[in-house]
């Protein structure tokens, strides 16, 4: 069985987030540089098998694109060209930054390591795993 990885793609950063083999915990695995992602998903898919690719979609509240969901989308087709055999979907992301912020001080996380960008990154890809399991009923 292959494990669900989310990814929050951004122009620097990228946060991922991975199920456990049987789909029951979601789990953040990292934050890598934007440049890095491709090989890094390449090395992680070499060891764990992934069985589909969910790709935080940036929106307005209105449904329209933001100013990064061109970049977005760009990426989503740089993963499919790299995966061909791995389904990749899109979810919606609209306020994982804030809801994974919450998160973070809800779970006692120091301001130091709240302001460290990248743990935001992973939080926000945990929270658009764990939204899309909850919409797949998974």
């Amino acid at each position: 069985m292959g494990r669900i990885l989310a990814i929050d793609y951004g122009s620097k950063r990228v946060g991922l987030a991975v199920t456990d083999p049987l789909k029951i915990i979601a789990t953040a695995l990292d934050t890598v540089h934007s440049m890095d992602v491709i090989n890094f998903l390449k090395n992680y898919a070499e060891n764990e098998p992934v069985e589909v690719f969910v790709v935080g979609m940036p929106s307005q509240l209105d449904g329209s694109d933001t100013n990064n969901t061109s970049l977005v989308k760009g990426f989503v087709k740089l993963l499919q060209k790299n995966f061909p055999e791995t389904p990749v979907h899109t979810h919606d992301e609209r306020f994982t930054s804030v809801m994974a912020m919450q998160s973070m001080i809800a779970s006692g996380t120091s301001k130091k390591d709240r302001k460290v960008k990248g743990n935001i990154d992973k939080v926000s890809a945990v929270i658009i795993l764990q939204s899309y399991m909850e919409k797949m009923g998974i």
